[in-house]
């Protein structure tokens, strides 16, 4: 389950705890929602401690050389 659908489901748990009204023998909705909440709270903490694990920089194997010296004929011993 992905970040959206993490969102979804707590997207969907407000939404049955705070803005229904319905009765339905048998299962309280709030609790239901309270429980998407949670279940979608835990999904996002999880993502995300993946994603940051994922990031890691890897240092370059080999070394850069940084060559930016321009050539004017005369410092670097041509010339003289």
């Amino acid at each position: 389950m992905g970040l959206g659908g993490c969102i979804i489901l707590i997207a969907v748990g407000a939404i049955l705890t705070f803005a229904t009204d319905w009765d339905m023998q048998g299962v309280n909705l709030d609790l239901v929602g309270v429980i998407f909440m949670i279940v979608g709270l835990i999904g996002v903490a999880t993502f995300s401690s993946i994603a940051r694990r994922r990031r890691v920089v890897v240092p370059p194997a080999t070394p850069v050389v940084d060559d930016t010296r321009t050539r004017d004929g005369y410092s670097d011993g041509y010339g003289v």
